[in-house]
């Protein structure tokens, strides 16, 4: 049952952050940052890739580094696809590059965490 969970949790977040993304929002609160959108960028793609590794090695059976490697590639073609379709698309956004660096960076982000994570149980046992 967890597993058949990680997978609905994965798409249901995918979704959600596609839709967040590609609908206008109106009156988006001041976080006194001005780089605040890169944060949320970094975070939003940090989970993605998360969720999608967790899914890829409980769900799937793949190994750790292809569970790793697969979504990673799934966030990022992800988080480019979406920024195509913001500049495509819709009207009330706009394509950034920026963007995609941060999503990218929240994604290798969670590469770098669970790359250690493994080390330190492999050198535990």
């Amino acid at each position: 049952m967890l597993k058949k969970g990680v997978l609905f949790v994965s798409i249901l977040y995918t979704v959600l952050l596609g839709t967040v993304c590609l609908i206008k929002i109106n009156k988006l609160p001041n976080v006194g940052v001005s780089f605040g959108d890169k944060i949320f960028h970094f975070l939003a793609y940090t989970v993605l890739a998360f969720l999608w590794f967790n899914t890829f090695f409980s769900t799937f059976k793949f190994g750790k580094k292809k569970a790793l490697i697969y979504a990673a590639l799934f966030s990022i073609v992800f988080g480019i696809v979406i920024e195509v379709l913001q500049g495509t698309i819709t009207t009330s956004r706009s394509s950034d590059f920026y963007d995609v660096i941060a999503n990218t960076m929240g994604v290798f982000f969670t590469v770098i965490i669970v790359f250690i994570k493994n080390l330190i149980t492999i050198k535990k046992q």
